[in-house]
């Protein structure tokens, strides 16, 4: 047996050892320092929500969105056009230069999911029923993304937020304890941040507190109030641009020292902004949030770079959740919650303690039977098992994972797993000294012929393990990535691990003759064994 094989083995097992003892003292020992294991909502408390996403108002986003899309193209293509109006999920647009036709017709046909009707010059747009139900879709999906994007920037450990139902978003969220958390994570989930730049229709503004809806939608407008409520605005109905075009949201300081918000837009939305101010130097134009209008400012001079901002007298906390919000993207739909509970932190400590007993016992258990039946061969094959403990342990909390009560299940049957490919191990190496080789030769060829058998075992595990959470939920998925790295884990262990120490005292072995000491077989009475 070569040296070169010895030096390998032990200083890869025991450099991952220690790595694992290192990362995962701060989580045994629970110092201030260092990173730990993060417990889930079902081991710490926290927040359940179960959301309901209103895929109607996508529709109309997306009709919006369209609209600004034709009056984008018409004016990149000289043509004139009037002010598109939305109503009934339908687009209404009057050509208004009849030479222009052929080229408005060959916009509207490079425009995909669109159904368009054609009176002469008059146009109807609307969306095809395949791009509604695309529409609906994308925005449950889009929700899932969005809030998981903007739990993680507020930073909030391994929120779970996953798609429930055609329409239904499950959101966990372990450590929100107190009642102040607890409200900021809701206005940050149900907060839809669409941002949206509307001129304001100067001639019948001044009426605004006098009509009515239906009134204001005669004349292509909406009517929207100010944050306080206190004053409304008539705006016209399709905006300038929207959210969709935003790239980045900072919270900023004016010159008093109040908190805003600056933002960025893309290139396209730096056009259309830069050319609308250019345009309407004098006229005013309206930043609305979620329906409310934060500002509205009179355009003093064309406002090229494709930046702005929002004032509204915010608290710190405020410009910062919305920030957060605006950055992370719009919400396609609302979202609203349709169920919601608060698990409590000591049904946490308890599943903790009651697995953490339930581990120690099945750990000191396996060990003690180790050490019984094979000797100082299960005592290796114990520090194996301690060793691939502590590597696990450090490796979830180094990656920053979260720890389920299913997960903790998942270390728990990593301990057996363990131990298997152990067990499989000396009982090729006994096989082999029991038919007369020496203790070298069968050290090694045990782990050749145990190798087959440890990576069929694991590879299946590891097979399922991927099923698990590709289509699990998740508690599911928590089982199935301590389940995955514990299998790795254990082979490593106990493949290159043990096989280092072995190599180790091989010489010791043969040198002291006695098997019973080392792996608990005997020898005949005619010196053979």
């Amino acid at each position: 047996m070569k040296n070169k094989g010895l030096n390998y083995r032990l200083v890869i097992f025991f450099a991952v050892t220690l790595f694992g003892i290192i990362f995962s003292a701060p989580t045994f020992l629970q110092t201030e320092k260092g990173a730990k294991v993060s417990l889930g909502l079902d081991l710490q408390g926290g927040l359940y929500m179960l959301l309901g996403v209103k895929t109607d108002e996508a529709i109309v986003s997306k009709i919006k969105s369209t609209a600004i899309s034709i009056k984008y193209h018409a004016d990149d293509n000289n043509i004139v056009i009037d002010t598109p109006k939305v109503k009934d999920d339908v687009i209404t647009v009057t050509l208004l230069d009849s030479e222009e036709e052929k080229n408005f017709d060959s916009i509207l046909n490079d425009m995909e999911g669109v159904v368009v009707n054609k009176q002469g010059l008059d146009y109807s747009i609307s969306l095809s029923e395949e791009e509604k139900q695309s529409v609906r879709a994308l925005a449950v999906t889009q929700a899932v993304e969005t809030i998981r994007n903007r739990l993680d920037q507020f930073g909030l450990a391994e929120p779970t937020v996953a798609k429930q139902s055609d329409e239904d978003i499950l959101v966990e969220i372990p450590g929100v304890k107190t009642r102040e958390d607890n409200q900021r994570v809701k206005e940050l989930i149900a907060k839809a941040a669409h941002l949206q730049l509307m001129a304001v229709d100067e001639d019948r503004n001044a009426k605004a507190n006098f009509m009515s809806a239906q009134e204001a939608a005669a004349y292509g407008d909406v009517i929207y109030a100010d944050k306080d409520g206190s004053r409304k605005y008539l705006l016209k109905a399709v905006p300038i641009l929207d959210g969709s075009m935003l790239t980045d949201a900072r919270v900023g300081y004016d010159q008093t020292n109040r908190p805003m918000i600056t933002f960025s837009l893309n290139p396209q939305g730096a056009k259309i902004f830069g050319d609308f101010t250019g345009k309407n130097i004098g006229k005013k134009l309206a930043i609305v949030l979620d329906n409310m209008v934060y500002s509205a400012p009179v355009i003093q001079s064309r406002i090229g770079g494709g930046s702005g901002q929002i004032t509204g007298a915010f608290s710190s906390k405020e410009a910062s959740d919305l920030a957060i919000a605006l950055r992370s993207g719009a919400l396609l739909a609302p979202v609203t919650i349709l169920e919601e509970r608060s698990v409590g932190p000591s049904l946490g400590a308890d599943s903790v303690r009651a697995s953490s007993i339930a581990l120690a016992f099945g750990f000191v258990s396996v060990a003690l039977f180790m050490c019984f039946y094979y000797r100082l061969a299960g005592v290796i094959a114990s520090i194996a098992l301690v060793s691939n403990l502590f590597i696990l342990i450090a490796l979830i909390a180094f990656l920053g994972a979260t720890l389920t009560l299913p997960g903790m299940a998942g270390i728990i049957l990593t301990v057996g797993m363990g131990i298997d490919a152990n067990v499989i191990i000396n009982e090729r190496i006994r096989e082999l000294l029991r038919a007369g080789a020496g203790v070298k030769a069968a050290i090694e060829h045990g782990y050749e012929n145990a190798m087959s058998a440890i990576v069929d075992s694991n590879l299946t595990t590891v097979i399922v393990a991927i099923v698990l959470y590709i289509y699990g939920t998740g508690p599911i998925k928590g089982f199935a990535i301590t389940l995955s790295f514990g299998v790795f884990i254990s082979m490593l262990t106990a493949i290159l691990g043990t096989h280092g120490i072995y190599d180790f005292l091989a010489n010791r072995i043969e040198k002291s003759k006695n098997l019973v000491f080392w792996f608990g077989i005997k020898r005949a009475n005619n010196g053979n064994l």
